[in-house]
């Protein structure tokens, strides 16, 4: 079952890893529908992984901020859901969206909770972390020192791995469907929208 499991997972990496943009992957909405991310293609995308119990939770009010800001200029957020982390986002998907929708207004696309790390990993994220590694935490923020002495406690070598560490990690992909930058959950979301400002 293990060597079923490892040929599977390296046959995703590989898939993943042939991939010239996002364009080739797909998601399902959180009304279960099946959605290519070539659906966006021509846009600004930040791609999101994101829990509802979280200390970064706040930041989806700045998310909406930015999308209403930006989205007739061709920007959108997108939003997955992950209860890897302290599980954090528990609950249906429906009970997700509600809220999002009550508590910060949320307009932009959710998508069906998924998995970011390990062999059950979307390929997406697979993809994402491929091509945009782990550059460590912003240690002048707030949160910055405890999350990394909380991974380095877990694993002395966690920052020379590009796994996703946590809730509201985010991916820049330009309008060709690159990802060109990633921003860990402890970045200023000033510094996000000004990224997002210049390739816009």
């Amino acid at each position: 079952m293990k060597k079923i499991l490892l040929t599977l997972s390296l046959a995703l990496a590989l898939g993943a890893s042939a991939q010239r943009n996002v364009y080739g992957f797909s998601a399902r909405s959180d009304e279960g529908k099946e959605i290519s991310l070539s659906q966006y293609k021509g846009q600004v995308m930040l791609i999101v992984n994101t829990a509802t119990k979280c200390g970064f939770t706040p930041q989806y009010k700045e998310l909406q901020a930015i999308y209403e800001e930006f989205k007739n200029q061709g920007f959108v957020v997108l939003d997955f859901p992950c209860n890897q982390f302290g599980q954090q986002a528990p609950g249906s998907i429906g009970e997700i969206k509600k809220f999002c929708t009550e508590n910060f207004e949320t307009t932009f696309p959710l998508f069906q909770k998924i998995i970011v790390n390990g062999t059950d990993e979307t390929p997406l994220f697979t993809y994402l972390k491929k091509k945009q590694k782990f550059r460590g935490f912003d240690m002048n923020s707030k949160l910055g020192p405890v999350l990394d002495q909380m991974m380095r406690k877990n694993d002395p070598d966690y920052d020379k791995k590009s796994d996703i560490k946590w809730n509201f990690t985010k991916f820049l992909v330009n309008r060709k469907g690159r990802v060109v930058k990633r921003f860990e959950p402890t970045e200023s979301m000033d510094n996000v929208k000004a990224a997002i400002e210049k390739i816009l």
